[in-house]
């Protein structure tokens, strides 16, 4: 894969898929839950702390391990993403969200 090309979230599954996936799977999902807070606690250290370079690397860090469990339960990531927010925020409904700001859409 090219550095500088795009990846779709369907390919990046497909990716961490197809790089870790007998690892993943023999872990489960909480072993790999746990692994997914420490990279949590990771990148709220690079937002407060860090460089750009280090926010870069923990969010994509957050992001394999986010798609790691999805893989071990099944979920295919693309269509979650779609269910919940190919028509908009699940709150309001608009593209542009106009729910209250004291409310979580």
């Amino acid at each position: 894969m090219d550095s500088n090309q795009e990846i779709s979230f369907a390919e990046f599954q497909q990716l961490i898929r197809a790089m870790y996936f007998e690892k993943d799977h023999a872990r489960g999902v909480d072993g790999t839950f746990m692994w997914l807070m420490e990279e949590v606690g990771e990148l709220a250290a690079a937002l407060r702390d860090g460089s750009h370079e280090d926010q870069l690397e923990e969010f994509a860090d957050v992001l394999a391990w986010l798609t790691t469990i999805a893989n071990v339960v099944g979920v295919d990531l693309n269509d979650a993403i779609m269910r919940k927010y190919g028509s908009g925020c699940p709150g309001c409904g608009q593209f542009i969200c106009t729910c209250d700001d004291a409310q979580k859409p």
